[in-house]
């Protein structure tokens, strides 16, 4: 995994480097790498300083910490993706005040943001989350279920089904890494040929980006390489790997 000291502007200069060369040896723009800076358990001067130095999207897991990240990040032209597990009773202030959802994986936590996300917002982008691999426990639709979910979502009003999600099994062969994500490209690119035109491909973390940048990532969600280690989870905590 890529470590990083507590040095958050310093940090992500390395990583847009390190990102731009993956794209680069891969045939790509780096500009159609974006970076997520996933916020869970960090403190807040790390949020700070990455904002200062100009990342402009992150990934929250936790309605609470979010909240307080928004309200101290105010101000700032940033774009705001939940990336945690979403249940029914949390889906009305992502509505609200989130511009992307990335863990969609139940057509009734999509109808209910499609019902609940406000008329004056623009429509709400979201990815459908894929579970790859027999893991146990794991979220996300097993790869069967996955088009008859996107029609669903297709049709909902307030939404814009943008692409795929995925937390893959952890791997740390490079070449094992991007078994996995060529499987949800595979799955996006599946999904197009059918008649949808997605474009996004959430995957990658702090310890597999190189590879999913490899196999065409267009959002990375990256924590502690950028913030250095967590603090404690909060109350309301999803404690899957999402960074």
């Amino acid at each position: 995994m890529l470590t990083a000291p507590q040095n958050p502007a310093q940090n992500l200069g390395v990583l847009h480097e390190k990102i731009g060369a993956a794209a680069r040896a891969a045939g790509r723009d780096p500009a159609g790498v974006t970076l997520l800076g996933v916020a869970k358990a960090q403190p807040l001067s790390r949020l700070q300083a990455a904002a200062a130095a100009g990342l402009r999207d992150f990934g929250e897991n936790y309605l609470q910490e979010a909240r307080e990240h928004r309200a101290a990040l105010g101000g700032q032209p940033l774009s705001w993706h939940f990336i945690g597990a979403l249940q029914g009773n949390k889906t009305r202030p992502v509505a609200e005040a989130f511009d992307w959802v990335h863990t969609l994986d139940r057509l009734r936590i999509a109808e209910r943001l499609a019902a609940q996300r406000p008329a004056a917002l623009p429509p709400l982008e979201v990815c459908i989350q894929v579970r790859l691999g027999d893991e146990p426990g794991r979220a996300g639709i097993p790869p069967a279920e996955l088009p008859a979910l996107a029609a669903a979502i297709s049709g909902l009003p307030r939404l814009r089904l943008r692409g795929l999600m995925c937390l893959p099994p952890e791997e740390h062969e490079p070449a094992r890494q991007r078994h996995w994500f060529r499987e949800l490209r595979r799955l996006r690119d599946a999904l197009n040929a059918a008649g949808h035109g997605l474009d996004v491909l959430s995957m990658g973390m702090s310890g597999d980006f190189e590879a999913a940048v490899a196999e065409g990532a267009t959002h990375l969600r990256i924590g502690a390489a950028l913030f250095g280690p967590r603090g404690e989870p909060a109350a309301d905590g999803y404690n899957a790997r999402h960074g």
